[in-house]
């Protein structure tokens, strides 16, 4: 067998309260078995009330972040381990939170540089409370995004192309919390990019059967079409890699992210979001993107540990 990159007691840490608690179960699991069956001291740990107890009596060393969306992304999860100095895979307290808000990312991509599709962001407060209708046009023209400021996986997540249709848009969305962006749909091809470290590992271009890169296209087998690497020109997404680097590091991200771009009808890329924990299911991106670059899913899983370690410099 080959050697361990750690001799820690590693705890998978998945499940979670969020709308994305599924998926994270999933992706937490694959993880687990990856580590299993390399040899390592693993278990599975579910993110509930009573996480800081359950991390004391199996004596966990490190922890291998598996949450999407809640506690996991906004850095409420960090933050503890940080108290409980037990290191972690992934970003720290503040670019976790920075990146999980939409409408604060977006703010620093601007102050950055770097090119985000127009948006406006909508608050519980701006809808009236007797008609429960939203009054505010977005001053950029239809079709638009509505998306939670604070959730992933396309979660409450639509496209839509009428005043009446924004309205109720906007309200399902408000269901997933008090902040909403609606920004200008983007037309071009959707691309990837994941970061480990300091390097880009590459791109996948997604092609999905429906509108958009919405939920089900995204966790569904056969919803989507993968081209790797994308069919971009090389200048173009060289380009893309560039902005990709900038903005993790815009947010001050560590370990694995993946960046999401669009790049428009001109070769134009116009950044997403980077999520600070990528999904690591059968259908996710980064594995696919790094399986590009040479990296098998539990060398990916390894390379994510010993970016955690070498940040702390024990092993």
């Amino acid at each position: 067998m080959k050697e361990l990159v750690t001799e820690k007691r590693i705890g998978v840490i998945a499940g979670g309260v969020s709308a994305e608690r599924e998926v994270s179960l999933k992706s937490g699991n694959a993880i687990l078995d990856a580590l299993k069956g390399r040899g390592y001291e693993v278990v599975f740990i579910d993110a509930t009330e009573g996480i800081c107890e359950t991390l004391r009596e199996e004596e966990i060393e490190l922890a291998f972040l598996a949450l999407h969306g809640g506690w996991g992304e906004d850095g409420s999860v960090q933050g503890m381990l940080e108290v409980m100095d037990i290191p972690y895979t992934g970003s720290g307290v503040l670019a976790s939170a920075l990146a999980m808000d939409k409408e604060v990312s977006k703010k620093i991509f601007q102050q950055h540089g770097l090119n985000v599709p127009p948006y406006i962001v909508v608050g519980a407060g701006d809808s009236s409370s007797e008609a429960g209708e939203v009054s505010i046009v977005p001053p950029f023209p239809a079709p638009w995004v509505v998306k939670p400021s604070r959730e992933g996986s396309s979660v409450g997540v639509s496209v839509i192309s009428t005043g009446q249709k924004l309205k109720e848009a906007i309200k399902e969305a408000l269901v997933f919390g008090d902040r909403v962006v609606v920004e200008s749909f983007v037309e071009g091809r959707e691309v990837q990019v994941g970061i480990l470290g300091e390097s880009v590992l590459g791109g996948v271009e997604v092609r999905p059967g429906r509108r958009f890169y919405d939920y089900h296209s995204k966790y569904t087998p056969g919803m989507t079409e993968y081209i790797l690497p994308p069919e971009i020109d090389e200048e173009t997404m060289e380009r893309v890699k560039d902005i990709s680097l900038r903005a993790h590091k815009a947010l001050g991200c560590r370990g694995a992210t993946r960046v999401d771009l669009i790049v428009d009808g001109s070769d134009l890329p116009c950044l997403l979001e980077v999520n600070t924990i990528p999904g690591m299911t059968e259908t996710s991106l980064l594995p696919k993107i790094a399986a590009l670059a040479g990296y098998d899913f539990p060398s990916l899983i390894e390379a994510i540990i010993l970016d955690t370690l070498n940040r702390r410099g024990d092993q």
